[in-house]
């Protein structure tokens, strides 16, 4: 059976679609899969088994993005069944133009609870199917770091409302740094902020530090994570690479909304986050100019949280 599937464009999203995929192999364990979406997307989960080709969606390129698309349907064949799991008019246009005998478009308003359980609905409803609460699922190797790790993220690429402060997640860095190596993370665009965090670091004579910011491919990013002895993260894409693999974990949630995109089934997970008015507003930078939500937030507190983690595994 031949599956289409479009991804959610961010990597926290589409980790999060990876219940609700594997949901749909334990009723068609034979699907040969073709993926679709942002190269961030593709490749996060282009490792899977049942995945044979991955298209990345170039069509913002395109002097038409309709076009663009319209082509690349009549260049795939016939599918058995196309979803996307994305709700945009475009991704609507799409599927339309491809050649496939079912085709389902998710609805972002239509279901209910976490993002896992709303993109898990969606196959559910779409296909008739019974579907289970998996867990998320990558199939990268988890690096071999030699000595325990802890991973520091102070990036978020939806925008700098959702950033904890470079200070702060020094003073944690800082903190285990006799006992734990420190890894920082973030993307091309978040550079700086990583850069600040290891100059602090310089700063308390701190060496045993790796800057992977900008470093990394999105394969290797998800093998470092997987490798973490500890992790203190903001909610982004890398705070769902953790959850797949159950890596021990301080959530960091400002302006978002944790009950729909916390740490899905990571056990291992703790959510940090004030209850504020103003919170959570999704918004991409903090519109009355206070980071209340974040600033508020202590060093202390993530220490706090990570030594407890570490009581229970004594």
């Amino acid at each position: 059976m031949r599956l289409f599937i479009e991804l959610p464009t961010w990597l926290g999203d589409a980790i999060m679609t990876t219940p609700a995929i594997e949901n749909i192999i334990e009723h068609y364990p034979n699907a040969d899969i073709t993926l679709f979406g942002s190269f961030v997307s593709t490749e996060a989960l282009k490792s899977h088994p049942n995945v044979s080709h991955c298209i990345v969606d170039e069509s913002k390129k395109a002097f038409s993005r309709f076009y663009w698309l319209y082509t690349l349907a009549h260049t795939l064949g016939a599918f058995d069944i196309a979803i996307s799991f994305r709700s945009s008019l475009v991704s609507s246009f799409l599927l339309r133009c491809l050649d496939a005998k079912k085709k389902f478009h998710y609805q972002k308003n239509v279901f209910a609870g976490h993002q896992v359980e709303k993109y898990t609905q969606f196959i559910a409803k779409s296909l008739h199917v019974k579907t289970k609460a998996l867990p998320l699922k990558l199939y990268q190797t988890p690096f071999h770091f030699e000595r325990p790790t802890l991973g520091i993220n102070p990036g978020a690429t939806y925008g700098s409302a959702k950033r904890w402060y470079p200070e702060e997640f020094a003073k944690v860095a800082i903190h285990f740094a006799d006992r734990y190596d420190i890894v920082i993370f973030g993307g091309p665009n978040e550079m700086d902020i990583a850069q600040e965090v290891e100059e602090q670091l310089k700063k308390s004579k701190i060496t045993n530090v790796t800057n992977l910011a900008g470093k990394t491919t999105i394969q290797a990013l998800i093998q470092t994570i997987a490798g973490l002895s500890l992790f203190v993260t903001n909610d982004s894409g890398p705070m769902h690479v953790a959850a797949a693999y159950q890596i021990p974990t301080v959530a960091l949630f400002g302006p978002t909304r944790y009950k729909e995109t916390s740490p899905w089934q990571n056990p291992n997970s703790t959510i940090l986050s004030h209850d504020l008015v103003c919170a959570p507003c999704m918004k991409r930078e903090c519109p009355i100019k206070t980071h209340a939500c974040m600033r508020g937030i202590k060093a202390e507190e993530v220490i706090l949280r990570l030594e407890h983690h570490l009581s229970l595994d004594r």
